[in-house]
């Protein structure tokens, strides 16, 4: 335990890191293989929280746009993160990994309600805490729920998982061959560059609380354990 840098981290997993390289949905082949890399970070003695997305469903600001009522429309993404936290959840145990699912909506044949102290103590025993619903309240993101998740559990820092890009750039990558990677920014800077890490209400939330946030691709060999070990990669977004 002495060799991890984060005793305690948040992870944000985004709809991606659920679909792979499907087009739509659950594919269970990437989705074990997160379930491993989180496995071995338990092994390693961190304590793990998880906010998942759920883009690979449904994006509720895309849903409204297309004319659905915009609460409705966050409510049934909320639900669609339910989908995708029962499916980690069932990775995780397969590996003998403990794991107890908190929803910010009440599903109470599938999930505990979330309860700061709770989530807490489970993280506190060893066990995998997946946090779904988002907020529990429409018009904020699951990067809103990831920050304020972190803040709440006490987290050391906050890991932005992405897919296939690995770290924060001056503009989309896979657009944009000139596009410039930050090994390192503050939040101020993220904020004024308006680059597209998390949303504004989330950055501004670890601004205020001084929570770390590193953005790293998911899907790089050992990156998880690599971050949590004190590895530079990927963008680390800081106060300073």
């Amino acid at each position: 335990m002495s060799a991890v840098k984060y005793k305690r981290v948040l992870i944000k997993l985004s709809g991606e890191a659920f679909k792979g390289k499907t087009a739509y949905g659950i594919d269970a082949p990437t989705v074990s293989s997160v379930a491993r890399q989180i496995k071995r970070v338990v092994d390693m003695g961190v304590e793990v929280a998880i906010v998942v997305g759920a883009g690979n469903f449904w994006r509720g600001a895309t849903a409204a746009q297309a004319g659905i009522d915009r609460v409705t429309a966050d409510y049934a993404g909320m639900l669609a993160t339910v989908i995708n936290a029962l499916s980690l959840q069932d990775s995780l145990e397969k590996l003998g990994v403990v794991t107890r699912t908190q929803s910010a909506i009440v599903v109470e044949q599938v999930a505990e309600p979330y309860l700061r102290r709770v989530a807490i103590r489970h993280m506190e025993k060893g066990r995998v805490v997946i946090l779904a619903g988002g907020t529990g309240n429409p018009y904020m993101s699951t990067d809103t729920a990831a920050a304020l998740r972190a803040i709440e559990v006490e987290a050391d820092v906050l890991l932005m998982t992405k897919y296939l890009v690995d770290g924060v750039y001056s503009a989309d990558p896979q657009k944009d061959p000139d596009a410039r990677k930050f090994d390192r920014m503050s939040f101020l800077e993220a904020l004024n560059k308006r680059l597209e890490i998390m949303d504004s209400t989330a950055l501004s939330l670890c601004l205020e609380n001084k929570l770390p946030i590193i953005v790293f691709d998911l899907l790089a060999e050992h990156s998880i354990e690599r971050v949590i070990n004190g590895e530079a990669i990927g963008t680390l977004i800081t106060s300073e």
